[in-house]
């Protein structure tokens, strides 16, 4: 099943707060980068972000769910409503994520 355009507006307009949020749509799915890393995704309408240390401290309860098929384990953000929170995770995680790949 692949995410609809509607979950994803919802999730940008959550993370309206925070700079340099962008997307790329893959395979029906969508990928999202804070300034230029890669955080996580929507998958089947569902925010999920790279288990790093800080966001698995943030949410110690956190589902761990697979995005798609031979993908890595990844962990549910289910307080979406909650802006605050969103800032506040993706922020911690930042550091902790690998910079982009260098295009050949």
């Amino acid at each position: 099943m692949a995410s609809g355009r509607e979950y994803l507006d919802f999730i940008l307009e959550q993370l309206s707060g925070l700079e340099n949020i962008t997307y790329r749509p893959m395979m029906g799915e969508f990928i999202l980068y804070y300034r230029g890393k890669i955080i996580g995704g929507i998958y089947d309408d569902r925010f999920l972000v790279k288990p790093t240390k800080s966001a698995m401290e943030i949410m110690p309860d956190a589902d761990r769910e697979i995005p798609y098929e031979g993908a890595k384990e990844m962990l549910l953000v289910d307080n979406v409503d909650n802006r605050d929170f969103l800032a506040e995770l993706l922020t911690a995680m930042y550091d902790e994520l690998p910079g982009p790949k260098k295009k050949r």
